[in-house]
């Protein structure tokens, strides 16, 4: 984020020239000028009007809760050790008593906004779980400790949920700031045991944005390299170039305090301000008027240069870091809030409207289905995948593809295929079963239907099969389509998921069972008038004669053990030569090249009142809620983004002026 001490903007230039022009911090020969109201008044007299609008729109955004948007806002943060003396110094800011007790005294993160007001009467009040409370100025610390309370329930527990306290008051500096809980170790009785780890985990929530300023409180009576709360600070600003150091209870520890300011071991990138708090019933006053004179006449705190201490410098430079933080992160934010505004809206336009009737509902359901449909043709159809771009197992037409040609390999590679395998003896003992009274020169058709009979049933399961793994592809398809495309409404999603089940198990069973009627109707009768089939068996029977010479041996020596048949590859006929028949080995031939063609070409061709409706259409309460979300996000945004432009109109008019 860079450092806060630089001037970018017209406002945080007047800020600059004003403190230039300002003389040095009063000497204790002027008194009069060091109680509270006194060294106050001249920073809110010159800076309220070009500092309190950009502190209210960050209020008024910070009351819309804008950051549970993601959009992170300009915070003064209060962290420190427990004891540090977090609370006195946050008194003497604002001018008012805050709970004390031993222990933790801060148990939720308090938001305090400081605002000088004229009127001779302060106005303070604390907000909290929806509510604003009007609070009298010495009852404060007690409402503060009842709020808590009800925020994170009694006794010693802590909670993230912030309380804010309002402080109208003549003479307190244009101040927003966030105390959180102080940093302690050793769990007390009825703290938990892991106390350490709930503090450390707000504590991180609130400094680690690179808007926020951590004002860091450090005892000067301890190291401050061995502070938790510098080291915390440390994890998330290395450089300290947010991060302002407020040294407490200097009358303590006088002795080598300079040294510790200006050596800065621990990298404080915004500087430190030494401060004497309050001391038993001092007025503030009082107390102002006693730091003034401890700085001048200690023997080692008179050392510090006063730009450094005291209460009213602590404050002028608060004043003058928080404005330059907001005005540095203005711009941001009203890009962040158009984002997150433009980013709702969209995805709110994308939603379906709510259903407030049954024509809704019956035009919503009659969109929807139609939507399925068209996607259902895109990808079991006609091999469109924009839909799925990234998700290939809904490319439908592609994986109907890899199924056949697993089909077809487990069809080329079954047992049945395998056909130079015991060549021609199912055939001839087919032959020899089928003997009778025949014409002459005509092949016993029994014969042929009975080998075809066993080949078909032998592999019938894998049509079968097939049709099953495309009917639970499908229904995978058509389960998610469905859904994706009925996500908002969940009833409907639930109907129309059964009634597609149902529906495709209907038709899932009637074509297995077509398939089945298929593969008999394969067993009932050859169907060899296919001029493919006619084609390939003329070609393989020019091969009859070769063969048949082959096994007789005529003028052969020695005899050969195997002949190459074209369509078959090398073929075993050894065990043939027992055949004295050359005209049962014939027709065995001609029985086994009308088998071989017939296989080859199989396997190459392989609600009355619309009640019902409406109920299926009614949303999911997830969506509702989401709706709900968006609508309540993009109020806040939209508020937000008014908000800003009105201070940023102002910021770019009143730099027009000074040109």
């Amino acid at each position: 984020m860079g450092s806060y001490d630089e001037a970018d903007s017209g406002t945080i230039g007047v800020i600059n020239d004003y403190e230039d022009s300002q003389p040095a911090t009063p000497s204790m020969e002027e008194p009069k000028v060091v109680g509270a109201a006194a060294v106050q008044a001249p920073i809110i007299s010159s800076y309220n009007d070009k500092i309190r609008p950009l502190l209210d729109v960050i209020d008024r955004l910070r009351l819309l809760m804008v950051m549970k948007e993601g959009i992170q806002l300009p915070t003064i943060v209060v962290v420190g050790d427990q004891s540090s003396g977090k609370s006195s110094v946050l008194e003497s800011l604002a001018g008012v008593n805050l709970p004390r007790s031993q222990g933790i005294c801060t148990r939720v993160p308090l938001i305090i906004r400081l605002q000088n007001h004229a009127s001779p009467r302060p106005e303070l009040y604390l907000e909290y779980n929806g509510k604003t409370v009007p609070v009298e100025e010495p009852q404060i610390a007690t409402a503060i400790n009842i709020a808590t309370d009800e925020v994170a329930g009694p006794g010693k527990s802590i909670s993230d949920i912030p309380l804010t306290l309002v402080v109208r008051k003549d003479g307190v500096p244009d101040l927003t700031m966030v105390d959180l809980p102080g940093i302690t170790r050793v769990p007390v009785h009825g703290q938990p045991d892991n106390i350490y780890e709930q503090i450390r985990d707000i504590i991180m929530q609130y400094i680690t944005p690179k808007e926020s300023i951590i004002l860091n409180v450090l005892s000067a009576t301890v190291d401050f390299s061995t502070c938790e709360s510098i080291r915390m600070s440390q994890q998330v600003d290395k450089n300290g170039e947010r991060t302002l150091a407020v040294v407490t209870k200097v009358d303590r520890a006088p002795e080598g305090l300079v040294d510790k300011v200006t050596a800065d071991d621990v990298n404080i990138g915004l500087g430190y301000v030494c401060v004497r708090n309050r001391i038993g019933d001092e007025s503030y006053e009082e107390a102002r008027k006693e730091e003034a004179r401890l700085f001048e006449t200690n023997a080692h705190l008179s050392r510090i240069d006063k730009s450094i201490v005291g209460v009213h410098v602590l404050a002028q430079n608060l004043v003058r870091i928080q404005a330059n933080a907001i005005a540095k992160c203005l711009p941001e934010i009203v890009k962040n809030i158009s984002a997150k505004l433009d980013a709702n809206v969209s995805e709110l336009e994308k939603m379906p409207k709510a259903l407030t009737s049954i024509a809704d509902a019956t035009q919503a359901m009659m969109r929807i289905i139609q939507a399925a449909k068209e996607s259902l043709k895109k990808l079991l159809w006609r091999g469109e995948f924009d839909e799925y771009p990234e998700d290939n197992t809904k490319h439908g037409t592609a994986r109907f593809v890899e199924m056949l040609n697993r089909f077809s390999d487990e069809l080329h590679n079954c047992e049945e295929s395998n056909l130079s395998k015991d060549f021609l003896t199912e055939e001839i003992k087919g032959l020899e079963d089928a003997r009778g009274i025949e014409l002459p020169n005509f092949l016993p058709c029994e014969a042929f239907l009975r080998i075809l009979r066993r080949k078909v049933e032998r592999i019938s399961y894998l049509p079968i099969k097939l049709s099953e793994k495309y009917w639970d592809y499908i229904d995978d398809v058509v389960m998610s389509v469905l859904t994706r495309h009925s996500e908002m409404y969940y009833h409907l999603k639930v109907s129309a998921k059964g009634a597609a089940h149902n529906l495709g198990q209907k038709l899932r069973e009637q074509s297995i069972n077509r398939v089945k009627e298929i593969v008999e109707m394969e067993k009932l009768t050859g169907y060899t008038c296919n001029p493919d089939y006619m084609m390939e068996w003329n070609k393989l029977m020019k091969q009859q004669d070769h063969f048949i010479n082959q096994i007789s041996g005529t003028n052969m020596w020695p005899l050969p053990c195997s002949v190459d048949l074209e369509g078959l590859g090398e073929i075993q006929i050894e065990h043939l030569r027992k055949h004295s028949d050359v005209s049962i080995l014939q027709q065995a031939f001609d029985l086994k090249m009308r088998m071989v063609a017939y296989w080859k070409v199989f396997k190459e061709l392989m609600g009355p009142d619309g009640h019902g409706i409406k109920m299926m259409l009614v949303e999911s309460p997830a969506i509702v809620a989401k709706r709900e979300k968006l609508k309540n996000s993009i109020k806040v945004l939209k508020e937000s983004k008014d908000s800003v432009a009105k201070i940023m109109d102002g910021i770019v008019a009143y730099d027009a002026c000074l040109v």
